[in-house]
């Protein structure tokens, strides 16, 4: 091919592609448009998809946390109903006082809360069957009367306590044993003294006022 021929064609190639790119140039911008929207909604869709996941998230935490209701506390139980207290004490062979064991079961009844709502105190003196009954009956009375002189020295009001000296008659123990012989451990738990705070008595309502007469 001679140079002048080559020169020809190259003219004619490059004239070819100047003519696509400024077809492509001129393309009417409502075409291109329509192609940039059709691409858009898949956009959007998955933006929108993504948005309604994070929302129904949210809305099953605040859901938890309305049923779980962490901020309101449990209700307190109830107390119960107060209910008269009993103590026993024990009293040492032929004492009439106390000893450490017997005061400290006076002091925990001290501490009782029943005990502080002013209700009648029932004390009983007992004693075991060692000595006549007159005997008894007066160890027994001694002992009743020291556990009430001790509540009274704690700040418990006297008028509250009643005595009853029962000496030997109510045992809760053999004294003696069914050979004859002494029981040591019965008459021990036979000397003691019991206690019973009942709970006050409820004030009497007042009667119901009659419509004054016309």
């Amino acid at each position: 091919m001679t140079l002048t021929k080559w020169n020809a064609h190259a003219v004619r190639l490059i004239a070819g592609a100047a003519i696509g790119l400024g077809l492509t140039a001129c393309q009417p911008a409502s075409d291109r448009a329509a192609n940039d929207t059709a691409e858009a909604p898949a956009n959007l869709t998955a933006e929108s998809n993504a948005v309604m996941a994070d929302n129904a998230i949210a809305v099953e935490e605040e859901a938890k946390k309305s049923i779980i209701r962490p901020e309101i506390e449990p209700s307190p139980t109830p107390t119960p109903p107060a209910e008269p207290v009993e103590r026993t004490i024990p009293f040492p062979a032929k004492g009439t006082q106390p000893d450490p064991a017997g005061l400290a079961q006076l002091d925990t009844l001290l501490a009782d809360p029943v005990l502080a709502l002013g209700g009648p105190i029932t004390i009983w003196g007992h004693s075991d069957s060692a000595g006549s009954d007159a005997v008894n009956l007066t160890a027994s009375r001694k002992r009743a009367e020291a556990v009430r002189d001790y509540l009274v020295e704690k700040g418990v009001t006297a008028e509250r306590i009643t005595v009853i000296a029962l000496g030997e008659a109510r045992p809760i123990a053999p004294n003696r044993k069914l050979d004859g012989s002494d029981d040591p451990e019965g008459r021990d738990k036979n000397r003691r003294v019991e206690i019973k705070v009942d709970l006050p008595t409820p004030a009497p309502s007042p009667p119901a006022e009659t419509p004054a007469a016309r």
